[in-house]
């Protein structure tokens, strides 16, 4: 594995810090689902309080970076150009009902282009990282998208709402960082949707392209509302022909 950046270090300790709240909050839910107020204001406390950790952090290391954050909105700092964008909690549902499958995604865009990025799975201790030019790791490990060109072959992934049924293979995992992530690793063999938080996927975008895969143009300065496609560059075209309507 190549070295990683000062930048990189920072953020998967931020994620790690950030996680240890998590991992002992996502403990309590189990008894919180049983009470009448329910977990909801818990697990919104829980997202404010890694939040505010993954941002401390990443202050204290450098702090004129400007900041996007789902919790915190947009903080423009001295430095315009270096933004972190931070989701403490993507699959806040899942938390909510106490199903391990949810992730910290943090990821750096520099000069309206996203140059490092990690989605860290606390449960599973699953890290996945990329920096521009460097290549695509999960624990250390090289990545790669799969390899698979036969639709039938394959498995995607989605979320959020569908206007027309798609005839592919597919699953719905409620967290769209590791969706993105499991397409960079070759577990999923691609990802699509609509209507997404430029937080849900800022980490995952360039993981996905430092493992070889294809993702549409996104405008990175837009927050809301985006469309994705990711897959691998074998499938991609394929994958596009049956999404027509979505």
């Amino acid at each position: 594995m190549k070295s990683i950046s000062p930048n990189l270090n920072v953020m998967i300790k931020a994620s790690e810090k950030a996680s240890k709240i998590l991992i002992r909050d996502f403990g309590e839910i189990e008894k919180l689902q049983v009470s009448k107020k329910g977990p909801s204001d818990f697990v919104t406390n829980s997202d404010i309080k890694a939040e505010k950790i993954i941002i401390d952090e990443l202050k204290k290391a450098r702090p004129n970076y400007s900041i996007i954050s789902e919790e915190n909105g947009t903080e423009k700092n001295n430095d315009k150009k270096n933004t972190w964008i931070i989701d403490p909690i993507d699959g806040t549902v899942n938390f909510l009902h106490g199903i391990p499958h949810f992730a910290i995604s943090i990821a750096l865009k520099s000069n309206d282009e996203i140059v490092s990025g990690l989605i860290f799975d606390p449960i599973k201790n699953e890290l996945f990282f990329a920096e521009k030019d460097n290549g695509a790791f999960f624990n250390n490990h090289r990545i790669k998208v799969s390899k698979k060109n036969e639709l039938n072959n394959c498995l995607f992934v989605t979320g959020g709402k569908i206007k027309s049924e798609p005839d592919l293979p597919y699953r719905k995992s409620g967290c769209a960082a590791l969706d993105m992530a499991y397409v960079a690793a070759g577990r999923y063999d691609g990802y699509f949707q609509n209507n997404l938080n430029l937080w849900d996927i800022a980490a995952g975008i360039i993981i996905v392209k430092e493992a070889g895969g294809m993702i549409n143009k996104i405008d990175l300065s837009e927050n809301k509302n985006i469309k994705i496609i990711a897959s691998s560059t074998d499938i991609n075209s394929k994958l596009i022909a049956k999404l027509t309507n979505f």
